[in-house]
């Protein structure tokens, strides 16, 4: 199964996190799965970084690759598609991030792994 990691929940792995759910951590650690971390949510943790409001070890362009190749996790570029597929999805959630990480697995075929419920709304697998 290709799995798109939403950017929490990348961060609690990196993290080692309680707050990632058992479940969560089993189809994230199944070999069989495919994992990957979508530009956007580079481009979130950066921002974020850069505005203070998250803390990282070191900075955002050592950190994310390092616990991307660590954890074997791909990059997933933001693509025209799933750019164009984002604006034609209902309002249900309001984050620019999250709706494209929705439009991504849509067009690529993927199941998110995320606690997000607000992403359950959409016609995407969720996992967690």
């Amino acid at each position: 199964m290709k799995l798109l990691v939403d950017t929490c929940t990348f961060l609690w792995i990196a993290n080692g996190s309680p707050a990632l759910s058992k479940t969560a951590a089993a189809i994230f650690l199944n070999p069989d799965n495919e994992r990957y971390l979508s530009a956007a949510s580079a481009w979130e943790i950066g921002i974020k970084y850069a505005t203070g409001r998250l803390p990282l070890p070191e900075r955002p362009d050592v950190f994310l690759p390092r616990v991307r190749e660590t954890s074997g996790i791909l990059s997933l570029s933001v693509d025209e598609e799933s750019a164009l597929h984002a604006s034609r999805l209902p309002g249900f959630h309001a984050d620019p991030f999250d709706r494209i990480l929705v439009a991504q697995a849509i067009v690529h075929g993927m199941a998110i792994l995320t606690p997000d419920e607000q992403i359950e709304r959409y016609a995407v697998r969720v996992l967690w």
